[in-house]
């Protein structure tokens, strides 16, 4: 009676381990990516560049990294947390929801919140979708979505660059997904953020048209800049955030 009990347990045990393995296997790989983390408004920080200030050289110069990183950057930063020294309740909040829901933000200093809320995210987005020895065409699951929606990456960028290129003084220009991975082309003044316009438009990728991020270097000449852009996206990153837009 022992004996067969024995048996039993073993046959039982051995069909066990193999699924449990399998299923562990399987919850790895269809494991959602992490959210990308909220800004903080308590205070607002300014995370460092995650490479070094020439590591984007020829395509975009040291100088101008630093000056926009730790000049231009700095100020949306620190201007938020002047703003929100009266408002310990704001302070709560993150800078991704201030500037998503700018009508519960008071009158007296909405304006300034869309500016330097905008500014940071926006930022902050920039310095991580940019890389060193990357650029080259999309890879993954963005790279099947631009040639479903826009034909090719040829096509993709030449309507991305001429979003950047027809932005009349400063902004943006920017790829965004919906909820369901539908992507589309779009672009914005100042700082604004096209999540502050539309919820479901994330931003998965954006270059800033603003003349202190190329002028040093360009000048004038923003679409040569727009051009050589694409030798620095990181599209490692553009995945994720695509993977992202789809989980919100």
């Amino acid at each position: 009676m022992q004996t067969t009990f024995r048996r039993i347990l073993i046959l039982f045990v051995g069909l066990l381990v193999p699924l449990f393995f399998a299923c562990q296997s399987n919850s790895q790989v269809d494991a959602a990516p992490s959210a990308a983390p909220l800004l903080s408004a308590s205070p607002a920080k300014l995370d460092p560049l995650p490479y070094d200030y020439a590591a984007l050289e020829p395509y975009i110069d040291a100088q101008t990294m630093r000056l926009h990183h730790d000049k231009h950057h700095a100020t949306y930063v620190n201007n938020i947390n002047e703003t929100l020294k009266a408002y310990p309740d704001l302070q709560k909040q993150s800078v991704d929801s201030l500037i998503q829901n700018l009508n519960q933000v008071p009158e007296a200093i909405r304006t300034k919140i869309r500016n330097n809320g905008g500014g940071h995210v926006n930022h902050t987005m920039f310095w991580q979708i940019m890389a060193p020895k990357a650029g080259g065409t999309p890879t993954g699951a963005v790279a099947k979505a631009i040639d479903q929606t826009f034909g090719s990456f040829d096509a993709f960028k030449q309507q991305f660059n001429k979003a950047g290129a027809d932005r009349f003084g400063s902004g943006w220009a920017w790829l965004v997904s919906d909820r369901q991975g539908k992507l589309s082309i779009t672009s914005t003044a100042n700082q604004d953020n096209p999540l502050m316009s539309n919820p479901n438009a994330y931003p998965i990728l954006g270059n800033d048209v603003w003349e202190h991020a190329y002028y040093l270097k360009y000048q004038n000449r923003r679409a040569e800049y727009l051009t050589n852009w694409w030798n620095v996206v990181n599209w490692q990153a553009v995945n994720q955030r695509y993977a992202q837009a789809q989980r919100k």
